[in-house]
């Protein structure tokens, strides 16, 4: 049975919501290209660096880690390349990385034994998601 999933927010409505917040141009630039992941789709680390101009899909990592606008700006949507979970809230494994896989299950993605099972719910090309 089909989740209904929220309308996205844009990033400045939602860090209006959360004035304490202090997030840097660059965390700007990732969770703004992470919003144009659609339910139901993931991409990776390497692809979302490449849609900013960014070398580093490391970098990238670092500021989907301290999110705090979680889970409205979707970094459960960011997977290994090698469609591997990765990490979620700065954790590896645990009751992270499982929060991680029901956030995915909730929007139609699949994961088994740790992987993305559908490699078709995978957003590659940079241009395809900006």
């Amino acid at each position: 049975m089909p989740t209904t999933v929220p309308a996205v927010k844009t990033l400045e409505s939602l860090l209006a919501e959360r004035p304490d917040l202090v997030v840097t141009p660059f965390q700007r630039r990732v969770y703004n290209a992470l919003l144009q992941i659609p339910a139901g789709s993931v991409t990776t680390y390497a692809a979302l660096a490449a849609s900013i101009g960014c070398r580093s899909p490391r970098a990238v990592g670092q500021a989907l880690r301290c999110n705090p606008l979680a889970p409205a700006v979707p970094c459960h949507r960011v997977v290994r390349s090698d469609l591997t979970l990765g990490g979620f809230m700065g954790c590896t494994d645990g009751e992270a990385l499982a929060k991680k896989v029901r956030l995915l299950e909730v929007e139609g993605v699949a994961v088994r034994d740790g992987k993305i099972s559908e490699p078709r719910r995978v957003v590659v090309t940079p241009a395809s998601f900006i």
